[in-house]
């Protein structure tokens, strides 16, 4: 039985961190999706996934492996009793057949098919083109706004509408082939591809699980101590484990529900402000910072600074760099919230005593570091020693990725059937290129200075210093993430627009575009549909939905506050402005 359940989690749990297709439907839900498997660590996979389209491999994760009985249903009588195992695939818990799966919709959704082609038809044939801006450039641009609107209203999944945009580029000669292609062979598109397989190493080993499960020994006697160690835990793997949804479903969630589970803390239940809520809110908004931490803790700081270095802004030893600026703040963010949220936000159970021996039991129970778990810090060592002194190495950051892949492989810790099933890689390739590559060739046309240049003029108009324009660019910035359901989309559509609104608003361009990249992650943890780790916590069904906008709000506002006054004092002792 055991087996019949974990091969139907596996194979129904491939879902894209970065994908905002799936996600965009929690918009119109108002309460959490109920559970249906057995296991407390299966993050109720079986409604919930349908909130997003991948994640890394649940089935391979400690947390539901055999030698972890601590948490798991067959061996423990009182996750047995709160999780009753089915008896059959076509059976409720109570032998009553189940009522049959609806067949999935076939093709695009009507309705936002039809709005996402009309914004792009509608900005081609019915608003005037500016005497300043080509055909050509034009013409892209109405393509562009029907992906970006896709990308929201999502009429089919992320990567087939990128698609059908990037056909439309070709078909219509707006693009040649080979302009519209160019984007795929970038380099940061691929070490965000090769990040995910790095995300995929780390849960399949079982490495990440460990590191989190030592984390809750030494630190988790109280509840207020469990969040500490989870989200300090979280910062120290974030650098190599380039994926938030990867650590949210993979490392982190399956850890709260069994301790959360353990406290007689249920999902759906009043339960749930025992210890699971507070904890799902607190690793939820710590996760934002811990991924503005460093470059390659989140796939979308490579693509921002892809975006920023085609407007002309070099940023030198980026990953040093990255993570100086970025420190004081990040660092200060992560040590606050946890203990902000513990009186925003209080447990009903505030200690935890019997977290550090199950803790201790499940380390014994997974046994000494394994082989490939050796092999994973290893190479994961390699990986980061070659992104901090790749410059002077003349090793680019996506040469470092590929010979850390190429570890892997060759020693068996990931096989070729490893990356070929991480699906959400190679959707993650597609989409992306098609984003990056229209938004390079709207650059390149000069729309992009177009816009820049009117928006300057309004600035100028308004007498603002470059200081008060940036507070309103980036304020601007944050806070239009409620209408997207991806970070990497919110990039992808607005990044290179605000970046060149700040550059002739004569912000500095390095404080500029590490400003806009740090706040794509904060914004993360404003709704449950902001990125990728949001829908999987608000699908665990600890936190009821007014509380996920409520706690947003408040933590942008909080969050907002430490990286301006912080980040604004930090940045000038470091001479970045």
């Amino acid at each position: 039985m055991e087996n019949f359940a974990l091969q139907s989690v596996s194979t129904t749990t491939s879902f894209s961190p970065h994908s905002p297709t799936s996600r965009i439907s929690l918009l119109h839900r108002s309460k959490p999706i109920s559970h249906s498997l057995s296991f407390p660590s299966s993050l109720h996979l079986s409604r919930s996934i349908s909130l997003f389209q991948s994640t890394p491999p649940i089935s391979q994760s400690p947390f539901l492996s055999s030698r972890s009985s601590l948490f798991n249903p067959l061996f423990n009588p009182k996750l047995r009793r709160a999780f009753p195992m089915r008896t059959s695939a076509s059976q409720s818990p109570d032998n009553q057949p189940l009522p049959p799966t609806p067949p999935p919709r076939q093709g695009a959704k009507p309705i936002p098919f039809l709005i996402s082609i009309a914004i792009g038809l509608i900005v081609r044939f019915a608003v005037p083109k500016p005497v300043e801006v080509s055909a050509q450039a034009w013409q892209l641009l109405s393509i562009f706004l029907s992906t970006i609107a896709g990308l929201v209203l999502s009429p089919l999944p992320v990567g087939a509408w990128a698609f059908l945009g990037l056909t439309v580029t070709v078909v219509t000669k707006t693009l040649t082939f080979a302009a519209a292609f160019n984007a795929f062979t970038s380099e940061v598109i691929w070490l965000i591809v090769i990040s995910f397989f790095f995300a995929r190493g780390f849960v399949k080993t079982g490495l990440g699980d460990r590191i989190a499960t030592y984390f809750v020994k030494w630190m988790g006697k109280s509840t207020l101590g469990l969040s500490y160690g989870l989200t300090i835990s979280e910062a120290l793997i974030a650098p190599a484990m380039p994926s938030t949804t990867a650590r949210a479903g993979g490392v982190f969630l399956p850890i709260i529900k069994s301790l959360s589970l353990a406290a007689d803390s249920k999902p759906n239940h009043p339960s749930s402000r025992k210890i699971g809520a507070y904890l799902i809110q607190s690793q939820f908004q710590c996760a934002g910072n811990s991924s503005a931490l460093f470059l390659t803790a989140a796939a979308q700081n490579l693509l921002c600074l892809k975006l920023a270095e085609e407007l002309g802004v070099q940023i030198s030893s980026p990953w040093l760099t990255w993570a100086k600026f970025a420190c004081a703040p990040a660092i200060i963010g992560i040590l606050v919230t946890p203990a902000i949220l513990y009186k925003l936000f209080p447990p009903e159970t505030k200690d935890t005593p019997e977290a550090p021996a199950m803790a201790t039991r499940k380390l014994e129970a997974m046994g000494p570091v394994t082989k490939n778990e050796w092999i994973m810090v290893g190479t994961m060592l390699i990986a980061v020693s070659l992104w901090i002194a790749g410059e002077a190495l003349k090793i680019p950051s996506v040469v470092a990725a590929m010979i850390g892949l190429s570890i892997l492989l060759t020693l068996g810790v990931l096989n070729w059937d490893d990356c070929l099933s991480e699906k959400s890689a190679w959707d993650t390739l597609a989409w992306f290129a098609v984003l990056v590559g229209m938004a390079g060739q709207l650059t390149s046309l000069g729309l992009v200075g177009w816009m820049s240049n009117c928006v300057a003029s309004l600035l100028k108009s308004l007498s603002l210093s470059w200081p008060a324009a940036f507070a309103i660019l980036q304020a601007s910035y944050f806070f239009v993430h409620y209408l997207f359901a991806s970070q990497t989309g919110h990039v992808g559509a607005l990044y290179s627009a605000f970046l060149a609104m700040h550059l002739a608003a004569k912000v500095p361009g390095v404080l500029a575009a590490l400003a806009l990249a740090y706040n794509t992650n904060l914004f993360g943890a404003l709704t449950h549909y902001s990125s990728g780790q949001a829908a999987v916590y608000y699908g665990a069904g600890y936190v009821d939905l007014p509380d996920v906008f409520k706690i947003g709000f408040v933590m942008a506002l909080i969050n907002g506050f430490i990286w301006t006054v912080v980040g604004c004092i930090w940045w000038k002792i470091l001479g970045l402005y």
